[in-house]
């Protein structure tokens, strides 16, 4: 057994549950945003906030994997874009693309978003934004979940592939 890759699909696998109820938050703040006049930009300022959280949860799983199997993650002034690239591709003989091209792209929009969240004050949130993220998200986390999942089969895999019965 390899326990660095049993490790690393247990730490996938808690992230997924974390993930999981930052999409639902970001869903129910999205929903009171849209069906409560009153405070209305304190539900967008939550969602916004969730969706932030989405991704930086994501890119410290992604980080986690790159330093676990990769030799780190990448360098330089344009990090996180190259980390997420990074993710799509095959490492030959160590570990295969953890998601896809597709998911990636999609992904994209979530970490740019982020990086406004980070620097822009919450009243200067577009609503339409935030409301045609939160719109996208439950598709791309069903495809990110899925992609991840696959991720932890070949991990759980690798893991057992030393395992040998002596008889």
């Amino acid at each position: 057994m390899i326990p660095a890759y049993q490790l690393l699909a247990r730490r996938i696998r808690a992230e997924i549950n974390e993930l999981e109820r930052t999409v639902r938050r970001a869903e129910r703040a999205w929903q009171g945003a849209r069906g409560i006049q009153t405070d209305q930009d304190m539900y967008i300022d939550s969602a916004a906030l969730n969706l932030h959280s989405f991704y930086s949860g994501l890119e410290r799983l992604f980080e986690f994997i790159a330093h676990q199997l990769d030799g780190g993650p990448p360098k330089g002034e344009a990090w996180h874009r190259e980390l997420l690239r990074q993710m799509t591709m095959e490492v030959t003989g160590m570990r295969p693309s953890v998601i896809s091209a597709e998911t990636a792209e999609g992904l994209d929009e979530y970490r740019r978003f982020r990086h406004v969240v980070r620097n822009v004050y919450a009243e200067h949130l577009d609503p339409e934004r935030v409301g045609k993220l939160v719109g996208e998200l439950a598709g791309l986390w069903r495809q990110i979940k899925s992609e991840l999942a696959q991720f932890v089969e070949f991990l759980e895999g690798v893991s057992r592939a030393d395992d040998t019965t002596v008889e």
